[in-house]
């Protein structure tokens, strides 16, 4: 293991060794400070610690006994747990710093698992933490929204319209909200309402980005948004990552949708699928029994999933199901138990 120091404050804690020449910073001061290789930490503190015990002697001329110095050996202490107290989750790079995920990092490492974070997954200042907890919240309303862009976009269909005639009030002003906003940040690239015929014409996004948004990956943003809103307004330390790549020592590479670790103690796993997840059940069942997590711990969250069925195939399998309404309430009783 590698050491970090507080120059400032003096905090200590063990990192990883692929952390080595790098720089993070202190949980405690948020002060900057070096990684260092173990071995030339130590020769560096006995150095020191010769050259003071020289200095006390000659200080203490003719003194024939002292009080011998003792070094006191404190057990290294375990990374910090991260904090979104005065961050506002949904416009931060903090996320994206190594001292907020590092202790995920170490979690596997203790597993002989190497895990590798992508920062840029971590960056909440563009938009697809905000529209993918506005489809998530109101998956039942804005299903089909989502679902017709998916199916425009496999065909590589360019535009689309959504015949309102039939809904209510409330669910036309609902729509027109939730597609001015893909409008706004740039998920669609044309929108139109036609008040009188009560019709929305959009042109869809070609960018992979987006593509890949409706495809699923909005499912992923949604229940990591979900989850560290929660910690922000509870004021609950912990780690996060997305879509976070181990490696086992054999060189079989697995990719998680998302992890946690709460209070750096209270590990979860989510796997998010917004279509088909039959055919990859025993794939999920394995990789749990690998990294060592207990059945509660690690989630598949399916949309639009209903409670009895997500209920039935928890006893059927290896894994605990969720859905994006219950999603929550699961780790919240993970955290209480």
């Amino acid at each position: 293991m590698a050491i970090f120091r507080c120059n400032k404050c003096g905090y200590l804690r063990e990192v990883a060794n692929e952390h080595i020449g790098k720089s993070a910073k202190c949980s405690q001061c948020q002060n900057v400070a070096g990684i260092h290789e173990t071995t030339a930490f130590i020769e560096k503190i006995i150095e020191k610690y010769f050259t003071l015990q020289k200095e006390l002697v000659n200080l203490r001329e003719g003194t024939s006994s002292w009080d011998q110095l003792e070094i006191q050996v404190i057990d290294s202490p375990q990374s910090e747990p991260f904090s979104l107290k005065e961050i506002d989750p949904h416009n931060t790079k903090e996320l994206t710093n190594n001292y907020q995920y590092l202790p995920i990092i170490e979690w596997f490492d203790k597993k002989n698992i190497k895990a590798k974070v992508n920062p840029r997954e971590l960056d909440t200042t563009g938009f697809f933490d905000e529209i993918a907890l506005a489809l998530g919240n109101n998956y039942e309303k804005f299903k089909e929204i989502s679902d017709k862009i998916k199916w425009m976009q496999k065909k590589g269909y360019t535009s689309t319209n959504f015949q309102l005639a039939d809904k209510s009030q409330k669910e036309i002003q609902e729509f027109v909200k939730f597609c001015s906003d893909l409008y706004k940040y740039s998920f669609i690239s044309k929108y139109f309402y036609q008040k009188q015929e009560k019709i929305i014409k959009i042109t869809l996004q070609q960018s992979p980005q987006i593509v890949n948004f409706f495809n699923g990956i909005w499912l992923e943003w949604f229940a990591f948004m979900k989850i560290i809103n929660f910690f922000k307004e509870e004021n609950i330390k912990f780690s996060g990552a997305r879509c976070l790549t181990i490696d086992f020592s054999n060189d079989d590479h697995f990719e998680l949708d998302n992890f946690f670790l709460i209070q750096n103690k209270i590990p979860v796993c989510i796997e998010c699928k917004s279509k088909e997840f039959r055919q990859e059940l025993e794939k999920y069942a394995k990789i749990r029994k690998r990294i060592g997590l207990e059945k509660n711990n690690f989630l598949l969250c399916v949309a639009d999933l209903s409670d009895d069925q997500a209920q039935g195939l928890t006893s059927m399998y290896e894994i605990t199901f969720v859905n994006e309404k219950n999603i929550l309430q699961h780790v919240k009783e993970l955290i209480s138990s």
